[in-house]
This record gives C-alpha cells, structure tokens and sequence, in this order.
C-alpha cells in the first residue's frame, strides 16, 4: 500500500543487516517514522507497546524477534526463552502463538549453527506468506462487496469498519480493508464510515490515514454514531477484522466490535468478520473461553494528539480520582456474523462449516 504515493510495508529487514525495521505506528497520523529492532527485547517491546499492532503483524513481527534472538543465542535454551518471551506480550492475538509455533518447529529440527540465517529466511517467509494471505481474502470480500455494490444502481457501497484491520495491522493489504481496496482498484464506487474506536483511537489514527494515503473516499465518525447510521439506511456492509475466532465462529476483535454487530443485526445490515485461517484457535469450542487483555488505564483517562504547534501531547479527559478499566477485546457472537472471509474462501459462522478451515 502507498505512503506519501511510494509503496511500503509495515516490517522489513534492514538491508545492511543490522535488524528489522517497523513502522512506529504509536507515531502516526502525526509522524511517520521508522524504528530499527536490533535484539529480542525490542522486538517484545515494540508488540507490548504497540510500535506493531493488528494480530497477523504481531505474528510476524514474534517471527522476526525469534531471528533477532538467534543471532545471540541459537541454542535450545535460547529459542525457549525467546518464543517465551514473545509469548508474554500481547495474550489475546492467537497469531502470535501460531507464529511462534510455526518457527519454533522449524528451527528445532536443525543444527544450532544453521538457526541463525534460516530464522530471517523463515520470518521473510511468514511475511510473504501474509501479503499473499491478505490479498487473497480481498479478492474472497471482493465478490461480496460486487453483489451488494450492484444493488445501489452506481451509487457508493457504504462500508463501516471498525478499529483497524488494514494494511498496517499486517504486512501488507490488511483483512477488513483487504476488499476495499480491491473494490478501488476494480472501479467500484463505495464510501467508508471509519469509527474512531476509543481508547486508543487506531480508527482515527491508523484507518483514517491509510485510506487517505490510497484515495479511498471516508469519514470518521466516533463509536456510538454507528447504529444510528445503520438505522437510518446510511450503512450497507459492515466488515472488520479478528484477533482470534473460535471454532464455533465466535470473533473476537478490538472492544466496541460487539455493538456494532448487534446494531446491525437489528438493522439488516450484513457483518462480516474478514481474518486468516491462522487467526482461528480451533482448540477454543466458543468464544467466552479466549482470554481479553485488560490494558492500562491511562490509554482511557488520557488521549494524545497533535497539538496547535504541532507538537504531540497526551492530555487527562478524567477527574484525577477516577479510575478507570479498559478490556481490549470483546467477542462476537456468532449468531450476529453473516459470514467469514477467509484467503480459502467465504464461510458460514458455525462449527460444522469451519471444520473445513481446522
């Protein structure tokens, strides 16, 4: 996808060998800058912190910090350490622990000495693997998007979306704006509503920008606007991404996420959970067993922004002597998910359609 028109992707390794290069994403709209991780313990901070966000870039981003942790020490003992460590940051993406699966595998069947080199060729894998993966579940949404595109009579397809599931939640295309962006290319008119998604504002900040950069026509609107948009006719899909999906269909994906399905079951207006297969926990029979991060409570009682002088400030919005609790996720029920788009194809929100994808 394009910043400033020239193409980018979220993580990259540094071409003189020095680590891995991210996108800051705490930085953005405002700045947009670059972080070199040089070690295992940037890598971690970088997924706590949020510097990378969005459960299939937190994957490859663990890749990553696994070859970063090679590169100091390749043993047994090292390689548990390391995927223990990134284990810890962020507990409810399941992409996180399918990456550190899927390395850690591959890199205990072969010599020590040999880990160094194929863990980087291994996480590049993981990354491409994502960009592929991503396309395809646009070109799946796609199709979806055509059908109801055609029934407006040339008029936009009116989106809502919900936190951010696009491009900068992966490596590349992202899951929710995946169609979106394919529907562009294919010269289909459509127009997004982009909820802010409080606390931490990554509609605001992160979808309101990327879609900006690639010239897809949007407005932001704050979280509670959705049903009453829905209800006056004004929404005619909504899609957004997931952090984990239980094998019953249940989503989960960034808090608010549940209202907006509910208003929109109540409304008739579609809702669509677009992720990866690798973002399924098949081990999970429903939703109400996958764990919800509960998060500080300053990213509720305080907001940052880009100040008249153009300085970045955090300012208080709550009295000093309240507190506050922020859960990170909700889940979905699958009752309220018309279907899930997937890069194998579109399915139905229950068990016996799933087992296909497990």
């Amino acid at each position: 996808m394009l910043i400033a028109g020239e193409k980018r992707t979220t993580i990259w390794p540094d071409a003189e060998g020095r680590g891995v290069l991210i996108l800051d994403q705490t930085r953005l709209p405002h700045r947009i800058e670059t972080v070199l991780l040089r070690d295992l313990d940037a890598a971690a901070r970088a997924i706590k912190d949020m510097l990378v966000r969005g459960a299939p870039l937190i994957g490859v981003t663990a890749a990553y910090g696994v070859a970063l942790a090679m590169r100091a020490d390749a043993s047994d003992a090292g390689l548990a350490k390391a995927r223990e460590t990134l284990r810890q940051t962020r507990p409810t993406a399941v992409n996180l622990a399918w990456a550190l699966e899927q390395i850690g595998q591959f890199l205990s069947q072969m010599p020590e000495e040999l880990r160094r080199d194929a863990a980087f060729t291994f996480a590049k894998h993981l990354a491409e693997k994502d960009i592929d993966c991503n396309s395809a579940i646009g070109d799946n949404g796609l199709a979806i998007f055509r059908d109801l595109a055609a029934k407006r009579g040339g008029k936009p397809l009116r989106i809502l979306t919900h936190c951010n599931a696009g491009w900068l939640a992966t490596v590349d295309w992202g899951t929710a704006t995946a169609p979106i962006y394919k529907a562009q290319q294919a010269g289909i008119p459509l127009h997004v509503f982009v909820d802010e998604t409080r606390p931490r504002n990554q509609g605001a900040f992160l979808t309101a920008f990327e879609l900006g950069q690639q010239g897809v026509s949007h407005d932001l609107i704050v979280d509670n606007a959705g049903g009453h948009l829905m209800q006056h006719g004004e929404v005619d899909v909504c899609i957004v991404g997931a952090d984990r999906i239980a094998a019953n269909g249940d989503a989960c994906n960034k808090i608010g996420t549940y209202l907006k399905a509910l208003a929109a079951k109540d409304c008739g207006v579609p809702f669509y959970v677009a992720a990866p297969v690798s973002t399924f926990d098949f081990a999970l029979e429903k939703g109400s067993l996958i764990p919800i991060e509960e998060r500080v409570q300053d990213e509720v009682t305080h907001m940052s922004g880009e100040a008249a002088s153009g300085d970045i400030v955090t300012v208080r919005v709550a009295p000093k002597t309240t507190s506050a609790r922020n859960p990170g996720f909700d889940v979905t029920p699958a009752r309220l998910v018309s279907g899930i788009i997937t890069e194998k194809g579109v399915f139905a929100a229950n068990t016996d359609a799933l087992k296909a994808l497990g």
